[in-house]
């Protein structure tokens, strides 16, 4: 025992020897002070909408079973889109659309906007199983479609797409909110545009959700009309993973879906995650349906883009360190770090694709750029392993 007390004894003199000497070496030797918490400057980026819009268009809406639809229809409408007209197969759901644009006409069927050559596209939050057919119709009547996210829910339907496509050279656009439609993920673009991380290597997504099964229609919970989580919230992913590391082509390494908490839709998806990679990046998306409610919003959906000489983090809908609202980025390189928020970002994507409808060109999305996200997450989808619960 007192040979013990004797090693313990030493061992504790050592350590504050040890203490005592640390402290005495230069900060620098420790990469300029490695628990410095000090905070980033702080930059509040001012407005930038332009002035005027140059180029309108006459646009209507099938299908409003998406709430998605009212970002999608005032994109266009800043953009110089013109509202025309509404048709939905629910009276509820046309009550609350023409409440919010009461001089919208509310067409008898779809035949009666697909038909009508005024218009020169046609937006769509339709179940997801109808938005690809609906989208047909509408290229092959000689209109252009925006499609809610997923705007494909499988690799047949892709495919039938993409031929109707190449053969009417008319625009299906699919909007990919969770970059299109935050301001943080548009100033995100413009500062790796820029270099300011360098080379783009790496993207994570990160894209929780509130589940609230009360306000959940039936067809949400059966993949066959709804696509899987990775089809559905992944293709938001896949999107930003092409976009942030230029890919002009990929792959998915691997992919897992599972239900953990609501087993009683056994056919339901709350889990997934997945793996792409292209020539010279990799990314990895995990997305679920476990947004607590404790959460002062829908989902702490976050966004890391690593470069070579650096990286951002965007925390688009909430920061829980403190700050208030949405759309909060960090920028970390070789010079500085500094936190934007992002709030008056202008969101150009319903201005842009006004702009390719006017002159037949690609500046909202490229058609390839808009399918190979797609692809990605029906691949994802397809391959999953399914964890057994």
């Amino acid at each position: 025992m007192p040979s013990n007390r004797r090693k313990f004894l030493g061992q504790s003199l050592a350590s504050v020897a040890g203490i005592a000497a640390t402290a005495m070496i230069p900060n620098h030797i420790f990469g300029h002070n490695l628990h410095n918490t000090s905070r980033p400057e702080e930059i509040i980026l001012p407005p930038n909408k332009p002035s005027s819009i140059k180029e309108s268009i006459k646009f209507s809406v099938i299908g409003l079973n998406h709430g998605h639809i009212y970002g999608m229809v005032d994109a266009l409408l800043t953009g110089g889109g013109s509202l025309v007209a509404v048709y939905a197969r629910e009276p509820e759901l046309l009550q609350q659309f023409t409440k919010r644009y009461p001089k919208v006409k509310m067409a008898k069927s779809e035949n009666e906007i697909i038909e009508d050559n005024s218009i020169q596209l046609v937006a769509s939050a339709a179940i997801p199983v109808e938005r690809a057919p609906i989208g047909i119709r509408v290229m092959k009547s000689g209109k252009d479609f925006m499609a809610d996210k997923p705007g494909i829910i499988t690799l047949e339907q892709l495919d039938e797409v993409k031929k109707v496509q190449r053969e009417t050279q008319h625009i299906y656009s699919i909007m990919y909110s969770e970059r299109l439609g935050n301001p943080a993920s548009i100033k995100a673009g413009e500062l790796v545009s820029a270099g300011a991380i360098g080379k783009v290597v790496q993207t994570i997504g990160l894209g929780p959700h509130r589940m609230r099964p009360e306000s959940r229609p039936d067809w949400f919970f059966d993949p066959n009309k709804a696509g899987g989580i990775l089809c559905d919230i992944g293709s938001h992913q896949c999107d930003q993973f092409l976009f942030y590391t230029n890919s002009k082509q990929a792959d998915v390494n691997f992919s897992q879906i599972g239900n953990f908490n609501n087993t009683h839709n056994p056919e339901y998806q709350d889990f997934g995650d997945m793996s792409v990679r292209s020539s010279h990046a990799t990314g990895y998306i995990r997305i679920d349906w476990f947004t607590p409610e404790g959460l002062g919003t829908w989902g702490d959906g976050r966004t890391f883009i690593l470069g070579t000489e650096g990286y951002i983090e965007m925390r688009k809908y909430i920061d829980i360190a403190g700050r208030e609202g949405g759309n909060h980025l960090f920028l970390v390189n070789q010079k500085e770090t500094k936190y934007y928020d992002c709030s008056n970002i202008y969101m150009p994507y319903g201005e842009q694709l006004v702009n390719d409808v006017v002159h037949r060109t690609e500046t909202a999305m490229t058609q390839e750029h808009c399918f190979l996200a797609t692809e990605l997450a029906l691949t994802g989808q397809k391959m999953a392993h399914k964890i057994n619960v």
